[in-house]
């Protein structure tokens, strides 16, 4: 396991990982933000009055209503990012990573608003009156990039797996074991069945269960994190003194937190940014293709709307749960993941500067050498017997303990280059957390105490299965467009069988591996939208000349 994910960690850090990328995907939202004078800002109302239904014709044409089409692109977009995805940007880039996922979001609502409008305009309807769309298509049909157009499709059904389907199923999977002690495998296999019984129903099944579910899973969370930051009232304020203070210089070493730089929260939190709202991935246009609109523009206007209500509302609550709540930089009860996990060849005091600067300039990824253990361990009634250190989730685990099929362990394990070699055995201790169990902690510190955990097992539940649906939608497209409908159930059986292998599967490896295919996927769809930018502005100018006519024809 720990192989693996160096080995993806080593192809994240060239794709989703790396400066470029990030340059990439902000500079396009904040090339078309200046391009089209502030469309976020300007359009926000009017598509405000888009989705209740204001403008709506008889003869539009499409399988779903405005508020389906939203509803299913954000089931898309409101998942784990928005519990799991802000805590591990704040794990890895301290407080204010979640400030760069708030910049991520303000150039992402435009950057939605163009793909979602291009990928509309050139939608194709088959004659049972079916449709399908995406930036597929307007490579195809527009930029006559045939191979463009398959790499993003493959692209998406890659993406498929390493965004709507493996983060989600284990975000649910390890916070019904932490809530409930129900094991991982149990959880896959029940929720990837209920997942068959919806996806093999297509796209009118889906937007019926994602109209409910999206409004409802949202509820619950809004009074959940209110409970915790509430609780937490006195913390407020410097809880935004570090989300915003600390943007410059980055957030220093704290509790637990050995520190992060300002390019490190800065790359972590318009990572993160993307794989919550997923503005850019080209994923929302295929879900908006499908809303009756006869008007290109306006199905792109409703777009407009995700980022904000996924990130700058949801992720904002969730960030402001964890720092006012404090258990960011605290070291709690932990299972071990063995990819988060190195054994160090001797003891570190992170009370002593010396130390703490060898870790941090460790986790930040430059050349340092901590001295990895080789040899054996001693273990005696679950007790290390050695003089060493255990690195676990960027920090050093204390009272670490080892444990065989529940037992405490006697013997030796084996250690190469500090990865343990008997991965059978299970590793328990005091650590820094990340993803969905950091939030779980931090919900329990609100005014519901320890049924705050409950809260967000359940958030997890629905937003983490209704993105799961609705990625089985994106995938499927993706196959249709490439290999034709007659392969549409053969990827969604093999979605549901990725989705039960995953809710076991190293946490770590997951979200890694989810990186490479976000970037696989966004890279060709910013290629494809800059090419058509100056269509984009023509196609506004057009909308709006329309809209005054009818208006006028009206009065």
């Amino acid at each position: 396991m720990q192989q693996l994910n160096a080995f993806l960690a080593l192809i994240d850090s060239y794709i989703g990982g790396s400066p470029w990328f990030v340059f990439a995907l902000l500079g396009t939202g904040l090339f078309f933000t200046l391009y089209l004078k502030f469309p976020q800002i300007r359009y926000f109302n009017h598509a405000i009055r888009i989705v209740k239904g204001k403008y709506d014709k008889s003869t539009d044409k499409g399988d779903a209503s405005h508020f389906q089409a939203l509803a299913t692109a954000l089931s898309g977009t409101v998942g784990t990012g928005n519990i799991a995805g802000v805590a591990l940007a704040i794990h890895l880039g301290g407080p204010a990573a979640l400030f760069w996922m708030l910049v991520t979001a303000f150039f992402g609502m435009t950057t939605k608003f163009v793909e979602v409008t291009l990928s509309h305009k050139y939608r194709e309807i088959a004659a049972d009156g079916s449709v399908s769309g995406g930036p597929m298509y307007y490579m195809k049909n527009r930029l006559n990039m045939k191979w463009l157009a398959a790499i993003f499709a493959f692209a998406t059904i890659i993406s498929s797996f390493g965004t709507g389907n493996m983060p989600q199923i284990n975000s649910i999977s390890s916070s019904v074991f932490s809530s409930f002690g129900i094991a991982p495998w149990i959880t896959g296999l029940v929720l990837a069945i209920l997942l068959g019984f919806v996806i093999i129903g297509g796209i009118k099944r889906i937007v019926k269960v994602t109209d409910k579910l999206v409004p409802a899973m949202a509820i619950i969370y809004f009074i959940g994190a209110f409970g915790v930051i509430a609780y937490n009232y006195e913390n407020i304020i410097p809880a935004l003194g570090m989300i915003f203070g600390d943007v410059i210089n980055g957030t220093a070493a704290t509790g637990g937190f050995l520190g992060a730089s300002f390019a490190f929260a800065f790359n972590r939190g318009v990572n993160r940014g993307l794989f919550s709202n997923e503005a850019g991935q080209g994923s929302a246009p295929i879900a908006h293709a499908a809303a009756r609109a006869h008007e290109p523009v306006s199905e792109g206007m409703v777009s407009i709307l995700e980022p904000f209500i996924d990130t700058m509302v949801i992720c904002t609550l969730t960030g402001l749960a964890l720092v006012s709540s404090g258990v960011w930089n605290e070291k709690h009860d932990a299972n071990f993941q063995f990819a988060e996990m190195k054994v160090l060849s001797r003891t570190y005091d992170e009370n002593n500067a010396a130390d703490k600067n060898s870790l941090k300039t460790y986790i930040l990824n430059q050349d340092t050498d901590l001295g990895l253990f080789d040899g054996e361990l001693e273990i005696s009634n679950g007790k290390i017997q050695n003089d060493l250190s255990i690195f676990h989730s960027r920090s050093i685990a204390e009272n670490v303990e080892v444990f065989d099929k529940g037992k405490p362990y006697n013997g030796t394990i084996l250690v190469k280059a500090g990865n343990i070699q008997n991965t059978q055995l299970s590793f328990k201790g005091k650590s820094l957390l990340n993803s969905a169990p950091l939030t779980i902690v931090a919900f329990k510190k609100g005014i519901f105490g320890d049924f705050g955990e409950y809260i967000v097992t359940i958030g997890i539940l629905l937003f983490a299965f209704s993105t799961a649906i609705a990625w089985s939608y994106y995938g499927d497209r993706a196959v249709t467009y490439l290999f034709g409908t007659k392969w549409v159930m053969t990827y969604r059986a093999i979605y549901i069988l990725g989705f039960f292998v995953a809710s076991f599967t190293d946490t770590t490896i997951i979200w890694t591996f989810s990186g490479i295919a976000i970037a696989m996927m966004t890279l060709p769809n910013l290629f494809g939208i800059f090419m058509l930018r100056k269509e984009m502005k023509s196609t506004i100018k057009e909308y709006w000349i329309n809209f005054e006519i009818e208006h006028k024809l009206k009065e």
